[in-house]
């Protein structure tokens, strides 16, 4: 049954890349969502069961990778209730955006390519997920980062995709950097990377000191702090996040698959299975929760500026996933992986239903040329209005359970940092709110912003709001048309201008619904939205957590923050509503009731809007203190180390030296008769001259 859910995916990415051309794009969609909706079909049932009465967790052995002196490593499943929730979370979001990409990438000349490579990441996240020990979690990491680089990269025509795909793979390189020696120092301390034997031996580290870069460490803490830097480049953490905005510029399916549901959630993933590491590693938890309450507070703050429909979701990921580290980090580790099971289904949804709207749009996605698409698109209004509800954490919404939870944990704690994540995550929920209805207001309410209404405005008001956050322009890292507008391709042509149509315009047509095979996805995900909180909250927070989390978490025997939760001061529970309250009013004053105010605001504080526009300057620092210099580096390593050093002295030398030496000895060669008769009898002068002087000498002795 596992092996169905694993190598399901992997079979339909087969089929899909290698004869793709031979069946057809039809086919290959059926195949891959065919496989997908298979395994996810599996995965709930093996979810029931593991998690259901008499159910427990096992061992699956599929084969022996291999052995190298004390380095045993097999390729084998754990399967356990933390391995089956992301089964179902992977397997679920997988199938949907497969269904939902038939109707999205129709027009897409390269659709096999495109489902292969989904169902490729979807192999190597099972795996990722599946992996009994370190190195195949390591595999399945690597895999992910692999498939994201070419998904992302997809339209490998339009340079900024391109460019994002190297700029996430190499940032998660930085963290995997860091995951890789964790691994390593895990191995030095317990001489095994099985997770089994590494949580056995934990425990007699607890003390342990390891010498590294000239200090004495706990051993657990540096190993667990290297562990998480891993953690922090693939879940986009504050330092290592700034390749998850930039990662928009893949197709809109890929968003929701990678950025919103599964491989941002790797390092969530990654930081639950080692709790019983971690739960011994109390410094590290504390960095872990610091960490997390920055990210949630610095990514909100960017997202309240951005005009970019899909950028806007990108950043509410990326102050989310702040979320689900604090939770793991003040040890209520089932809150954060709660909240990653519910995140999944509202941020998939946000997700697809930017694309819907983006598709309705004629690939538009700056905001500021939307506007009214209620009356045109209410269907996929109405799923964005669900998401939005369970993003910002609306009573009795799946976003609300574990949200809350995470900010009483925050509360509760008594670890270093929790007071500075409490504040931020309740900071964060009121400007979770004010972007979200403000990415709701700009683009389904208000005035036309698009077609006729675009060039000739009749109200002063609408004028207002069409430039409610500065002149409408490029927004960094997107394609844009001649307008200035941020345009996602249809298919690959659009990247090229096409003057004989009107591909990526926008402007020109009426908005209309998605196809089935679009809505028919974001009802399932609204529905996970609305009540996968109601319906799983006590088994994964509530009175049924032990029995159904087992052995899955570690929490250890003096840690009791899931209990302590249900004390949390009643003020403390009620925050996030009355940030949520306070950010929709102000969003509705903002937009609806003044929409001429975003602008006047952004003119009288230019530097602060600047500021948050530009993302905090992160990519210009690093512009400045790694890439340029590397760069140059690079440029002098290639013209004086290598052309002038080795090239010079070396291959570019000797052969001019042999160029010279045969230059030297053409001029020897004049075609002359008289020249190479006297060059002889010269020759003929020495041989005597040399014969008689060697001769009489040999005679006199």
């Amino acid at each position: 049954m596992y092996h169905a859910i694993v190598f399901l995916p992997l079979i339909g990415a087969l089929i899909a890349g290698l004869f793709g051309r031979l069946i057809g794009a039809r086919v290959s969609e059926y195949v891959t969502t065919s496989c997908l909706a298979f395994a996810c079909l599996i995965a709930w049932g093996a979810f029931f069961i593991v998690t259901g009465e008499g159910g427990h967790a096992e061992r699956v052995q599929v084969a022996q990778w291999f052995s190298a002196g004390d380095l045993n490593v097999d390729w084998a499943f754990k399967i356990d209730t933390l391995t089956c929730v992301m089964l179902v979370v992977v397997t679920t979001v997988s199938t949907l955006v497969h269904l939902y990409s038939v109707g999205y990438m129709e027009e897409d000349p390269h659709r096999p390519r495109f489902f292969a490579y989904l169902s490729l990441f979807t192999f190597a996240m099972l795996m990722l997920v599946t992996a009994d020990n370190l190195v195949q979690m390591f595999f399945g990491w690597e895999g992910v980062g692999l498939a994201s680089y070419l998904l992302i990269g997809f339209w490998y025509e339009k340079p900024s995709a391109n460019a994002a795909a190297m700029k996430a793979f190499i940032v998660n390189r930085v963290g995997d950097f860091g995951f890789s020696l964790g691994i390593f120092l895990v191995f030095v301390l317990t001489g095994s990377v099985s997770f089994d034997a590494i949580f056995a031996k934990a425990p007699e580290l607890k003390d342990a000191a390891f010498h590294f870069l000239g200090y004495d460490w706990n051993a657990l803490t540096l190993a667990c702090l290297l562990l998480f830097m891993g953690a922090m480049g693939k879940s986009a953490q504050f330092l290592l996040h700034t390749w998850l905005p930039d990662a928009m510029e893949g197709p809109t399916p890929v968003s929701a698959l990678i950025h919103a549901a599964t491989m941002v959630t790797a390092g969530v993933f990654m930081v639950a299975r080692l709790s019983p590491l971690f739960e011994l590693a109390p410094v590290a938890l504390s960095v872990v929760t610091i960490i997390g309450g920055i990210t949630a507070f610095f990514a909100a703050t960017i997202g309240l500026v951005q005009n970019d429909i899909k950028r806007v979701i990108a950043y509410s990921t990326c102050s989310q996933l702040g979320y689900m580290f604090v939770g793991l980090g003040v040890g209520a580790y089932a809150t954060g992986v709660f909240h990653l099971f519910t995140h999944a289904f509202f941020k998939a949804l946000l997700f697809l239903g930017a694309g819907s709207v983006i598709h309705a749009m004629h690939h538009e996605q700056d905001m500021r040329n939307m506007g009214n698409l209620r009356r045109y698109i209410p269907f996929t209004t109405a799923m964005m209005t669900i998401g939005t509800l369970a993003l910002i954490g609306f009573p009795y919404t799946a976003g609300y359970y574990s949200k809350d939870a995470i900010i009483e944990a925050a509360y509760m704690s008594d670890r270093p940092g929790h007071v500075l994540a409490f504040l931020a995550t309740v900071i964060a929920a009121f400007m979770t709110s004010f972007y979200s209805w403000r990415l709701f207001f700009l683009t389904f309410e208000g005035p036309a912003r698009w077609g006729a209404a675009a060039h000739h405005d009749a109200h002063p008001a609408v004028a207002h709001a069409t430039h409610a956050d500065g002149k409408p322009g490029h927004t960094e890292g997107a394609a844009h048309d001649e307008h200035g507008s941020n345009v996602e391709p249809a298919h690959k042509s659009d990247v090229v201008p096409d003057h004989a149509g009107d591909h990526g315009h926008g402007h020109d047509h009426t908005p209309h619904e998605s196809p089935l095979v679009m809505t028919i996805p974001l009802a399932v995900l609204a529905f996970g939205a609305l009540f996968a909180g109601v319906i799983f909250k006590d088994r994964f927070i509530g009175e049924g957590m032990d029995a159904f989390w087992g052995h899955s978490l570690a929490h250890g025997p003096d840690n009791h923050i899931m209990h302590q939760i249900h004390e949390a001061p009643g003020w403390v529970s009620a925050s996030p509503f009355i940030m949520l309250v306070l950010g929709f009013v102000l969003a509705f004053w903002m937009y609806i009731r003044r929409p001429e105010l975003p602008h006047i605001l952004a003119e009288q504080q230019p530097s602060l809007y600047r500021f948050l526009l530009n993302k905090w300057y992160f990519d210009e620092l690093y512009d400045r203190i790694f890439v340029r210099p590397a760069k140059n580096f690079g440029l002098f390593l290639w013209k004086e180390g290598d052309g002038r050093i080795i090239d010079g002295m070396g291959p570019d030398g000797i052969s001019a030296r042999v160029v010279d030496v045969t230059r030297g000895v053409v001029r020897l060669q004049t075609g002359y008769v008289y020249h190479y008769a006297f060059v002889m009898l010269v020759g003929v002068a020495g041989l005597i001259t040399w014969y008689m002087l060697t001769g009489a000498a040999g005679g006199m002795h």
